[in-house]
């Protein structure tokens, strides 16, 4: 199992020590360095900053968002990224929700997001192959364009620069079963947002049919301490702003995940409070079990036997989610 390290996203500002931990991870031997965007930093940039001042780690984005960006958008920034840092990107796409894209991006979400996430994919491989122009008709992404407010005089173009690798690994956020099941056909890896090492059973029919070196990758937030408790007060709060705050009562991705793990009356309760403006309360009721068991948190020796159950399972890759440079040396002495 290798080790990643999860950077996430901005929050009010830049974060100065991003830079420093990034090298201290390559320093230690971990595999891949990881960046997001929410509705403030984008992804790309942040990680294009880091692949300067790196040499070898493998750079990845977890995720960016594919409302964002057109596909081929998407495509020439995964080329420009890959020449500049010598062939180490990793291509991580998320859909993200209604409540995000419509609200922030100004696009209509989906009403086939299985169909959407496939031809943005496809579209992706056709511009990184460049066997030939970029061409689909798609029901969502289509290239030509050939609408109805359209010219019709647009033309299959493929990319001028030609790719430093024609197979960049593309893995995808994908949460709901049907979307995992799609994400092994389609995709190079998986980056599951919760992952229990207690609970695999949740995803085992999705994952049925897995193609030798698909990457599974799950983010989690380790942390070296004494009290176990105050440990994970991080992952509460992360789980009660997602599971609360990012999603509507009736449609949340998150929510219904935790739903799926075992915790639905737990997920239900954390949206009312959450919508009622008691977000303190909504982080209490987050259940220090549930919290538990997707992270790696306490001393030395519980980490060490925790960290076990992770290996043995089909995780591929732990996106560690601390910014803790003891932990970080912690994880990679007990990883080997």
């Amino acid at each position: 199992m290798r080790l990643g390290l999860a950077l996430g996203y901005w929050g009010r500002g830049p974060k100065p020590e991003h830079t420093e931990l990034a090298r201290e991870a390559e320093r230690l031997g971990y595999d891949s360095v990881w960046t997001a965007e929410a509705w403030g930093s984008d992804a790309f940039t942040t990680l294009t900053w880091i692949a300067a001042h790196t040499e070898r780690i493998r750079l990845g984005t977890g995720i960016v968002q594919m409302a964002a960006r057109t596909p081929t958008a998407t495509a020439m920034h995964a080329i420009t990224l890959d020449h500049l840092s010598g062939g180490r990107l990793m291509l991580g796409l998320g859909l993200s929700g209604p409540q995000v894209v419509e609200g922030w991006y100004g696009r209509p979400f989906p009403r086939s997001p299985l169909t959407a996430t496939r031809e943005y994919v496809e579209v992706i491989h056709q511009a990184l192959r460049r066997e030939g122009p970029v061409e689909l008709a798609g029901r969502f992404h289509a290239h030509p364009y050939r609408g109805e407010d359209g010219t019709g005089l647009g033309k299959p173009l493929k990319p001028i620069t030609h790719p430093l690798r024609a197979e960049v690994p593309i893995l995808l956020g994908a949460e709901g079963p049907k979307n995992i099941a799609q994400t092994t056909r389609i995709a190079d890896g998986w980056l599951p947002l919760y992952w229990s090492p207690f609970r695999t059973d949740v995803y085992e029919a999705s994952l049925a049919d897995l193609s030798p070196g698909f990457m599974i990758a799950p983010l989690v937030r380790a942390q070296l301490c004494d009290d176990v408790a105050e440990g994970l007060f991080p992952v509460k709060a992360m789980l009660g702003f997602y599971i609360g705050g990012m999603g509507h009562a009736s449609r949340n991705f998150h929510a219904d995940l935790m739903a799926r793990m075992g915790y639905e009356a737990e997920a239900r309760h954390i949206q009312d409070l959450f919508a009622e403006g008691r977000r303190d309360e909504a982080i209490a009721a987050v259940p220090d079990a549930f919290a538990d068991e997707i992270s790696l948190v306490g001393p030395r020796a519980r980490i060490a036997e925790r960290l076990e159950l992770w290996r043995k399972g089909p995780v591929t890759d732990l996106l560690v989610t601390s910014p803790d440079l003891p932990t970080l040396r912690a994880l990679a002495e007990l990883n080997g």
